[in-house]
């Protein structure tokens, strides 16, 4: 039976998506046969409904639209159903998986937490800017199984440690890197993990220990279940791993593939039914996992990734050179085909509604991630994840007349909030007064 496509057309060679199911469910099955980070690849599901705002106000970044968070959504046929009048999207709560390891950093260390320790990796070498998410979550992951961490961040040292750079700090080792070497940051990586080994270590990179996984695999059955915490003691030889800035790494396509096959499950969102995914792109790496498990899955599902820190073209290249090693290594050949028929590959690249330099924040936004927060529940951070919302919120509009669901993946990020408020005081200090997000517009 033929998948139905996606309203937009991306997504029209069903047939062909409907063979790479077929073919590539053995393939799917043995690569999530692994030890993972997360006992269960469990998330929760909000639904976030649009409603006009009630009395007079000016327009704010959203308009006259207000939110409300519906935090147990009916995933029965009846959500076809379109309510005109009131759009909505679904958001996928990734934000709450871990108090300090969340979104997609949780699922891109997924897969490769538990390889580092059946490595016997006593040390991890990465990098990212002063308030980076990824360091932070590497730094956090690794100590919960007994692995240390040396960050190096870029730039100086704040005055004061908040957010990230904090928990980055109390977890791990951080040296803070000159923007001028930190340009060049294979180098940089290469060298530093080099002085962490010293003359008995050695350094390995993730393409490695993935090789070597392989290479065993055939012989060896894998346990599913929690990681053994102490596989790493004090007296092994130390074995470095480099991990690339935002874990852009192929076995960080694994945790989010794994986040897909548990979405599409028929009591949740379903393999029928058309959907548009909306996330952020830092890297977009997760972005292209989404992507990949898409098509791997058959699946009618188009991902709309919002770029933040490249141009299209980039993040296209970025796309090509991560599906292929995914094809090495993994043996998913079977997908080129399909792959050459979806016009533009795996996923759709989209600008900001407001393009700026990465790391930019624009007047109305911290009102906007106000706005969301005091109507749904839910943190969204203006860097990354309020772009996503504004897709999301963009395509329920439009979807209302059509067939697809919209759903956001929230991939957390919000104690970068903390430094924003070191670097934008003026942005936040209308917010000290507890005004409404109304009556900023209003001032």
């Amino acid at each position: 039976m033929a998948i139905p496509a996606v309203k937009s057309g991306r997504y029209s060679c069903s047939q062909a998506l409907s063979e790479v199911k077929l073919s590539s469910e053995d393939l799917i099955s043995n690569m999530l046969n692994r030890k993972w980070m997360l006992r269960i690849p469990d998330t929760k599901l909000h639904q976030i409904m649009l409603s006009p705002l009630q009395g007079r106000h000016r327009d704010g970044t959203f308009g006259k639209i207000s939110f409300v968070n519906k935090a147990y959504p009916y995933f029965g046929d009846h959500v076809m159903e379109k309510d005109r009048q009131h759009p909505s999207f679904y958001v996928v709560r990734d934000d709450l998986l871990h108090p300090l390891v969340n979104g997609n950093k949780a699922r891109k260390l997924d897969g490769l937490l538990p390889l580092l320790v059946d490595h016997s990796v006593t040390d991890v070498v990465t990098c990212g800017g002063c308030q980076s998410a990824h360091a932070a979550a590497v730094a956090v992951s690794c100590a919960e199984t007994g692995i240390k961490t040396h960050l190096l961040l870029r730039g100086e040292p704040p005055e004061v440690l908040t957010g990230y750079n904090l928990i980055s700090t109390v977890y791990g080792n951080v040296t803070y890197v000159p923007r001028y070497l930190y340009a060049h940051r294979e180098s940089m990586l290469k060298s530093h993990a080099n002085l962490v080994a010293g003359f008995t270590g050695n350094v390995v990179q993730c393409s490695d220990i993935l090789e070597t996984f392989f290479t065993k695999q055939t012989s060896i059955a894998l346990n599913l279940g929690q990681m053994d915490a102490c596989t790493n003691v004090e007296n092994h030889t130390k074995k470095v791993l480099i991990v690339n800035e935002g874990a852009g790494d192929t076995v960080a396509l694994l945790g989010v593939i794994r986040l897909v096959e548990y979405l599409c499950q028929n009591h949740l969102l379903g393999k029928e039914r058309p959907m548009k995914l909306v996330v952020d792109a830092g890297t977009g790496t997760t972005a292209i996992g989404l992507g990949l498990g898409t098509l791997c899955l058959g699946l009618p599902w188009q991902v709309n990734a919002v770029i933040l820190a490249d141009t299209i073209d980039a993040y296209k290249q970025k796309e090509k050179a991560l599906i292929s090693d995914f094809r090495t290594q993994f043996g998913f050949h079977l997908i080129d085909h399909c792959i050459n028929e979806v016009k533009g590959g795996v996923v759709h690249w989209e600008e900001r509604s407001r393009r700026r330099k990465f790391g930019n924040v624009l007047e109305g936004e911290i009102e906007a991630c106000q706005q969301i927060a005091q109507q749904t529940g839910i943190l969204v951070d203006p860097i990354y994840t309020l772009a996503a919302w504004e897709m999301a919120t963009q395509l329920s509009k439009e979807e209302a007349y059509g067939r697809a669901e919209v759903v956001m993946l929230h991939t957390g990020g919000t104690l970068g909030m903390f430094g924003l408020a070191q670097r934008y005081k003026t942005y936040f200090h209308n917010l000290k007064d507890g005004a409404s997000p109304a009556k900023v517009a209003d001032s």
